[in-house]
């Protein structure tokens, strides 16, 4: 039995739709609001940073099959990701469980995915600047185009 009230579950649920538009317009994955809306909702650091990280995983998927039946998927760069992401996923997974013994404390997971958060968007906004920048330097026009032009 949940202690939520009609206006709460309405507020999440609303957290999960925008969640859900932001990753599909920007990009980013709704990891990046849901994360620290699991923490708000009180769930313990472990539990958020997995059902986060694991929403992304939708996201990211289309993402790889988009680009597959586009014949702009590299397969042996792709491979080569895979194998390194899955080693680092392992290797990160080892080192935080060891750190929250150590320290006996799960504050660091929301430290380190702040920190992740953080860098995400000083990296996204740098990027965009730069592209920004780069346009206006070579004159090149950036307003909305044509969708159905091919």
């Amino acid at each position: 039995m949940t202690n939520f009230k009609v206006h709460q579950i309405l507020l999440y649920s609303m957290c999960g739709v925008i969640a859900g538009m932001v990753g599909g317009l920007l990009g980013l994955g709704g990891g990046f609001i849901m994360g620290p809306l699991f923490l708000e909702l009180g769930i313990p650091p472990q539990v958020a940073s997995a059902t986060s990280t694991f929403s992304m995983i939708f996201s990211s998927s289309m993402s790889v099959i988009q680009y597959y039946i586009l014949k702009r998927f590299p397969v042996p760069y792709a491979t080569y990701f895979v194998l390194v992401a899955t080693l680092a996923a392992f290797v990160g997974q080892h080192v935080v469980t060891k750190a929250v013994k150590v320290l006996g404390r799960a504050s660091i997971i929301i430290f380190i995915l702040a920190s992740t958060i953080l860098i995400s968007a000083v990296t996204l906004g740098g990027v965009g600047v730069a592209n920004i920048i780069s346009k206006l330097q070579n004159h090149e026009y950036m307003g909305f185009e044509n969708f159905c032009r091919r």
